[in-house]
């Protein structure tokens, strides 16, 4: 069958496009290699296969398999092959595949399992979905450790004595490696940032941060025999001591994976059923630090700069943990960064390396705190110094008297909104008039999720739909998700920032000094034209970045 003619004919191709794909084909089908340059929607090029071989196309996006079908057919094969049965029919089982040439695989699924086979197209990536979301991640590797141990007749890692040769050893086997990466594999490919491995009494649930929101990534259940392997395996990784299970444990793993480097920091709580585990995922093929790419608004971004530019004082981003902040200072000192001028940092721990920065990683244990570094660092004649976090009142001070010694500070800060920063100094014991004289600006931040741009929906909006405390007219349009392949059937996609700035004048400065709330405060930065986070959110609602729905969820707090 000549494939490459039949997407011709179809109209599917054109000459120069079926010339192209020939060219690079390399043993491959014709068709695998137009979808993967972008010639030919996948779905569209099996259609048209299928109407030449009288197989049907299946769309996979919402459909629920036959319940106990797969515990059926051998794992292998459906991972391996990309096979996955869908239901019975007449005494046979539909089976999807992306590839209706390769006989030799339909054939071994059916042999193995005793089944007669009715192939359907389908998506290639849409069955892969499919087999992780019901097998699990590692459904492949798992069943191959459960078969090896009732092969060897070897005890479950749960029932075997504490012994750290032993442990080390079994955490070392292949298949504990191999499940493991594809751990981290697979959230990588789903952009996550952070890896959640938590014990439970009767399973190990793992959960992938993806755009801020935790979702539960699907296992086999079988993956609970294996949780001391997982556990110890990343241990090494990390060069933590494996034989240590009473107390926390921080470290760090560097990997290389598919040509890009991802920097882990890994986090390990003994917990009621065994050890908890977070793993935080730094991609630095990512990692741009651009303040362009923060996605502040132009006004925003020209006082950021000039405040960022001024030769002394305390530049503070505030926000929640995991809301951006360090990214955006990065992005700030990088804007500055000249051969001319000397940055030092102090952070704990030091998340992205920078050429051209000296960075400090702060050791308590041996008394390197933030205020000891702060302190020894302006030995080295610095022009700006970032604290990672200002977190009591000895390193405020400290922070305090480098502005005072004429040295440009950017530090963050734990706070809900910009004029909290003023007071929350306050509370930590600085003096009124040292934070008056010395803070120059405040930025608050928030990521949000963005709607996906390829399935976003327009809808005509009501007043019910505008957020409390947004004044104005309403937008004629507002877009709200849907949900597609590209987006995972989220209806989002990535995250960007919504900024809420600050800019010290005299009668902020008469405020702090007179102990003023924040509230106060607030209030005079709104009369000189100040941007809350939850306007600055409703502006890219309305230019269709973001739903309302996760400004309302992202500023729930910041309401007039």
């Amino acid at each position: 069958m000549d494939i490459g003619s039949i997407l011709l004919r179809r109209g599917l191709l054109d000459v120069q496009q079926l010339e192209t794909a020939r060219a690079m084909a390399n043993g491959k089908r014709v068709d695998q290699v137009a979808v993967e340059m972008g010639f030919v929607p996948e779905n569209d090029a099996l259609g048209a296969i299928g109407d030449e071989l009288g197989l049907a196309y299946v769309d996979l996006r919402d459909f629920e398999i036959e319940k106990g079908l797969l515990a059926e057919f051998p794992t292998s094969l459906i991972f391996r092959n990309a096979l996955l049965p869908l239901y019975r029919k007449n005494g046979r089982v539909v089976v999807a595949t992306s590839d209706p040439f390769d006989l030799e695989a339909l054939n071994e699924l059916a042999s193995a399992s005793g089944q007669r086979l009715i192939p359907v197209l389908a998506a290639r990536d849409e069955i892969e979905r499919l087999i992780k979301e019901q097998l699990g991640v590692g459904g492949d590797t798992v069943g191959a450790l459960i078969a090896q141990q009732q092969e060897e007749g070897v005890e479950l890692l749960d029932d075997l004595p504490e012994e750290l040769g032993e442990l080390a050893q079994e955490a070392q086997t292949a298949s504990v490696i191999r499940l493991v990466n594809e751990l981290l594999v697979e959230a990588l490919e789903q952009e996550a940032s952070d890896i959640h491995i938590e014990p439970q009494e009767r399973g190990l649930t793992i959960r992938y941060r993806v755009d801020g929101l935790l979702r539960v990534q699907a296992v086999p259940p079988e993956i609970i025999h294996f949780q001391n392997a997982i556990i110890t395996r990343l241990k090494i990784m990390a060069r933590l001591n494996i034989a240590e299970k009473r107390r926390p444990q921080d470290g760090r793993i560097k990997l290389k994976v598919s040509g890009r480097e991802i920097d882990v920091r890994l986090s390990v709580i003994p917990m009621l059923y065994g050890e908890g585990m977070v793993m935080r995922l730094l991609d630095k093929e990512r990692m741009k630090f651009d303040l362009h790419r923060v996605g502040m608004p132009e006004n925003i971004e020209s006082t950021f700069r000039e405040m960022i530019s001024l030769p002394h004082g305390i530049v503070l981003v505030t926000g929640p943990t995991g809301s951006g902040k360090t990214s955006t200072l990065y992005s700030g000192l990088n804007a500055i960064k000249t051969p001319e001028i000397k940055i030092i940092t102090v952070e704990d721990p030091v998340e992205y390396q920078t050429e051209g920065i000296s960075q400090i990683q702060v050791h308590p244990k041996v008394g390197l705190t933030f205020a000891a570094g702060l302190r020894s660092i302006l030995r080295h004649d610095p022009d700006v110094v970032l604290i990672g976090e200002i977190r009591d009142g000895e390193t405020a001070q400290a922070a305090i008297q480098a502005s005072l010694t004429g040295h440009l500070v950017f530090s963050t800060l734990h706070t809900n909104d910009a004029p909290g920063a003023f007071t929350r100094l306050i509370d930590m014991d600085v003096e009124p008039y040292l934070v008056a004289s010395t803070v120059e600006g405040v930025l608050a931040q928030r990521l949000i999720r963005k709607l996906c741009q390829n399935c976003k929906k327009p809808f005509e909006p009501g007043p019910e739909d505008v957020p409390p405390g947004i004044g104005g007219p309403l937008p004629e349009h507002l877009w709200q998700p849907v949900g597609c392949r590209q987006c995972r059937e989220t209806g989002y996609s990535g995250r960007t920032g919504i900024f809420e700035l600050l800019r010290s004048d005299e009668t902020i400065r008469r405020l702090c000094v007179n102990n003023a709330t924040s509230d106060q405060i607030r209030q005079h930065a709104r009369s000189k034209g100040m941007i809350t986070l939850r306007e600055s959110g409703w502006a890219k609602a309305c230019a269709g970045i973001t739903s309302v729905d996760e400004v309302k969820r992202i500023t729930k707090g910041d309401i007039d």
